[in-house]
C-alpha cells in the first residue's frame, strides 16, 4: 500500500495530534496545521520533510486557501483532508451571545466548509481523495449548555451527507467521525469558551458539570488504528462512531424519537390533506 498525503486541521493536540503521529509513524506525510505555527513545529524536528507544518486559522478564507494549495504543490497531491479543528461554547441558549454563537459557527462549521470547498477542485482534477470530518456523538442528540456546539454538529452531518452524494462520482469520498468522550485537551479553557452565567441557570450548571466530571472517557491513542482502518478502506463508511459508550447512547436518542413519531403518527398522515400529483 502506498503512503498517503494528509491535510490536518488541528493538529497541535487531541486527535489531530494523535492521528498527526500515527499516519507519520506508518510512513505517511502530512501537511501539519494549527493556529500557531510553533505548535506543529516539533512534528517537522521528529519526521523531517514528511512533514510541512503550516499555520492556519480556519476562519480566515485566504488563509485557508493558501494553505491547501500551498499543501498540495507541496507534495503533489492530497489524499486525506481531515477536518478537526473545533472548540465549544457552553452556555444555555439564553445566555449566549449572538457573537459568541457566530464564532462557534465560524470555526467548527464554516471552517470546514471553507476547507472542503478549498480542496475540492484539486481533489476532483486528481479523481481521488476522501474527505473526513470529526463530528460528535453530540451530532445526533443534543444536551444542556452545550446546545451550540451540539448545533453546530447536527449542521456538520448535514454538510457531510450531502456532500458525499455530490462527490461520489468523482473517486471523492466522505466520511464522519463520531467519538464519544475521551480524554483529550478538548474540555481545557483553550478549547471551551465560557458564556457569562445567569444565576437562574447556576443549579442545572452544577448538575451538569458534575455529570461530565464522573463521565468515563476513552484513550484518545486507542483510536489512532481506527482512523487508519477508516482512510486504508476500500469502502469507507458514511459515519463512524469511536468508542464504546457513543452506540448506546445513539441508538436510545433515535429509538425515542421513533417512538414519539409513531406515537403521533395518525396527526401526522392527516395533516397530509388530499394527495395531489404535480
Amino acid at each position: 500500500m502506498s503512503s498517503k498525503i494528509w491535510f490536518i486541521t488541528g493538529a497541535s493536540r487531541g486527535f489531530g495530534r494523535v492521528w498527526a503521529e500515527a499516519a507519520l509513524e506508518r510512513g505517511d506525510k502530512v501537511a501539519a496545521t494549527a493556529r500557531t505555527l510553533a505548535n506543529v513545529a516539533d512534528l517537522k524536528e521528529r519526521f523531517g520533510d514528511d512533514v510541512l507544518p503550516l499555520a492556519l486559522d480556519v476562519t480566515d478564507p485566504e488563509q485557508v486557501r493558501q494553505a491547501v494549495t500551498q499543501a498540495h504543490a507541496h507534495f503533489g497531491r492530497l489524499d486525506v483532508v481531515l477536518n478537526n479543528a473545533g472548540y465549544s461554547l457552553v452556555a444555555t441558549i439564553e445566555e449566549a451571545s449572538e457573537d459568541d454563537v457566530r464564532a462557534e459557527f465560524d470555526t467548527n462549521y464554516f471552517g470546514t466548509l471553507r476547507v472542503i470547498q478549498a480542496a475540492l477542485p484539486l481533489l476532483r482534477a486528481q479523481g481521488s481523495g476522501h474527505i473526513v470530518g470529526v463530528s460528535s456523538t453530540v451530532g445526533h442528540m443534543a444536551f444542556p449548555l452545550v446546545g451550540f456546539y451540539c448545533s453546530s454538529k447536527w449542521a456538520f452531518e448535514a454538510l457531510h451527507e450531502s456532500l458525499a452524494q455530490e462527490v461520489k462520482a468523482f473517486g471523492v469520498t466522505v466520511t464522519l467521525i463520531e467519538p464519544g468522550a475521551y480524554a483529550t485537551e478538548f474540555g481545557s479553557p483553550s478549547s471551551l469558551k465560557m458564556a457569562p452565567g445567569m444565576e437562574i441557570y447556576s443549579e442545572l450548571r452544577q448538575q451538569v458539570f458534575g455529570r461530565l466530571s464522573s463521565m468515563e472517557r476513552g484513550d484518545p491513542q486507542a483510536t489512532a488504528e481506527a482512523m487508519l482502518k477508516v482512510v486504508d478502506a476500500e469502502n469507507p463508511p458514511l459515519r463512524l462512531i469511536l468508542g464504546s459508550t457513543g452506540l448506546p447512547m445513539v441508538r436510545a436518542a433515535y429509538a425515542d424519537r421513533l417512538a414519539t413519531w409513531e406515537e403521533w403518527a395518525d396527526v401526522s398522515n392527516a395533516a397530509q390533506g388530499e394527495t395531489k400529483v404535480a
